[in-house]
C-alpha cells in the first residue's frame, strides 16, 4: 500500500495521518477476540485498573511470552502499516519499538494528560524522535469514550520538557510542562481522533497528544504499534526499562500477507487460496 502524495505531505505537515477503515469487519473481530483472551493474563505485561479490568496489554507482536499474539503479530507485520511506515521514513529496515493495546473500560477509563511519546522514550536512549506509531481502532473511537486529541502541526515545535505530574492522576508517567504546552495549544488547535472500528491513524513521536476519560457505556480499544529504523535503536541506557516497553529485539521486520490475521483463526482460510485485501474486506 502506498500513499498519494497529498497524504505525504499533510503527514508532515500536521504530525498524523488518517487512513479510514483500513481493517475489516472479520480482522477487527478477530483482534477484539484476542484483545479478550489476552486481558485475561496474569502477567507484568498486562496493566490493570483498580477494579481488576484490564488497562493496558503489551508486548503481543512478539512469538514468545505471555501475551504472543499471532493475530496481533500478523496485523504489525500486513503491508497496510508497514509499507506507509516505510515510505514516510524513507527507510525500509524497521523494527517494531514496542506494542500496546490500550483498554479504556467503559465508565472507568482513564485520561491519558497531554504528552509527546519522545519525552519518554528519549530516556530509553533513543536519539532521534524517528519512531512513527500505526495506531489501530479495535472499536469505534468517538469523543464520549475518551478519544485520542492531537495538536495538528506541534510535532514541528521540537521538544517539549516533561515532567512528574500526580495532580490529574493521568496513566501516563510524564506530562508536557504546561507553560510550554499553554503555548503549544494556544498556537495549534487540538483535533479529536474519532473513526469506525479497523480506522488506522499515524502519528510523528514528537506529536503533541492526550486523551480524556471514558465516559461512555462502550471500551474504547486501541493497539500502538511502534516502528523504529534500525539505524535509530537506542544506545545502552542505566537502567534500562523492560523489553516490555522497550524492545531489544532490533531486528528488521519482514512483512507478511494482508491475509494473514483471518488466517490465524482455525479454519478461517486453512487450505483456500491466499486472500487478496478486497476479498479480506468483504
Amino acid at each position: 500500500m502506498q500513499l498519494a502524495p497529498d497524504q505525504v505531505s499533510g503527514y508532515f505537515r500536521d504530525g498524523f495521518l488518517v487512513l479510514p477503515a483500513l481493517y475489516c469487519a472479520a480482522e477487527v473481530a478477530v483482534l477484539q477476540a484476542e484483545t479478550q483472551r489476552l486481558s485475561e493474563v496474569m502477567s507484568d505485561c498486562v496493566k490493570r485498573e483498580r477494579s481488576g479490568a484490564a488497562r493496558s496489554i503489551l508486548r503481543v507482536h512478539e512469538t514468545d511470552g505471555e501475551t504472543a499474539s499471532a493475530a496481533f503479530r500478523a496485523l504489525t507485520r500486513t503491508p497496510r502499516l508497514v509499507q506507509p511506515v516505510t515510505q514516510l521514513l524513507g527507510d525500509d529496515q524497521v523494527y517494531i519499538f514496542h506494542t500496546k493495546i490500550n483498554v479504556k473500560a467503559a465508565f472507568e477509563g482513564g485520561i491519558y494528560s497531554w504528552h509527546q511519546d519522545f519525552g519518554t522514550w528519549r530516556s530509553d536512549g533513543l536519539r532521534a524522535p524517528l519512531p512513527i506509531t500505526a495506531m489501530v481502532m479495535l472499536d469505534d473511537a468517538t469523543e464520549l469514550a475518551g478519544c485520542l486529541y492531537f495538536a495538528p502541526g506541534s510535532h514541528q515545535d521540537g521538544d517539549v520538557a516533561h515532567e512528574e505530574d500526580h495532580a490529574l492522576g493521568a496513566l501516563n508517567r510524564l506530562s508536557a510542562d504546561r507553560r510550554q504546552l499553554t503555548r503549544v495549544l494556544e498556537a495549534r488547535r487540538p483535533v479529536p481522533i474519532v473513526g469506525v472500528a479497523g480506522t488506522v491513524v499515524l502519528f510523528h513521536s514528537n506529536l503533541v497528544h492526550g486523551s480524556g476519560h471514558n465516559m461512555s457505556p462502550w471500551d474504547r480499544r486501541q493497539i500502538y504499534v511502534v516502528y523504529n529504523p534500525v539505524a535509530n535503536k537506542p544506545s545502552a541506557v542505566e537502567s534500562p526499562r523492560p523489553d516490555f516497553v522497550c524492545s531489544r529485539n532490533c531486528m528488521a521486520i519482514e512483512m507478511v500477507s494482508d491475509a494473514d490475521i483471518l488466517s490465524t483463526v482455525g479454519g478461517s482460510t486453512a487450505g483456500k487460496a491466499p486472500l487478496t485485501l478486497g476479498a479480506a474486506c468483504d
